[in-house]
């Protein structure tokens, strides 16, 4: 299902969860190309500040693009910025839970704002951010 800009209302929210495994870790670093040690080593990541390897900052913050995508607004939706803030690390092994509410809808324009939160399975406040986004226009990117 997904919620056009006429569909939403203040308040409104989702969730989704996701856990983060040793080969998530290892393929979004080829992928993204960033091979920090830091994320791919634990000899070197228990140097480090975290004294464990940890997530990589933009693989956590692709929860929200999950969520925004999946659910609210859902399909069709266009992602067009994200201010965040990163509190705590995510470890691999990691579960967390992002959940998105609707703070601000600006009808003319086609534009919501979600503030956005990301705690891991102890319930700690991972990340902290506002999501602006472009929902769809119609229902035809309704996903089933």
């Amino acid at each position: 299902m997904s919620f056009t800009i006429e569909q939403l209302h203040l308040g409104q929210k989702d969730h989704f969860e996701k856990t983060f495994t040793e080969s998530d870790v290892l393929l979004f670093a080829e992928i993204s190309g960033d091979m920090n040690p830091v994320h791919i080593s634990e000899i070197e990541a228990q140097k480090s500040v975290f004294g464990h390897r940890v997530v990589h900052g933009a693989f956590v913050l692709s929860v929200i693009s999950a969520l925004l995508g999946a659910k609210l607004p859902g399909g069709g939706t266009i992602y067009l910025g994200q201010e965040s803030k990163f509190i705590a690390p995510v470890f691999i092994g990691d579960t967390v839970i992002v959940t998105c509410e609707v703070i601000n809808i600006i009808t003319d324009k086609n534009i919501a704002k979600l503030k956005c939160t990301i705690v891991n399975q102890d319930g700690k406040l991972v990340v902290d951010g506002i999501a602006t986004v472009m929902p769809p226009k119609n229902r035809a990117h309704r996903s089933v």
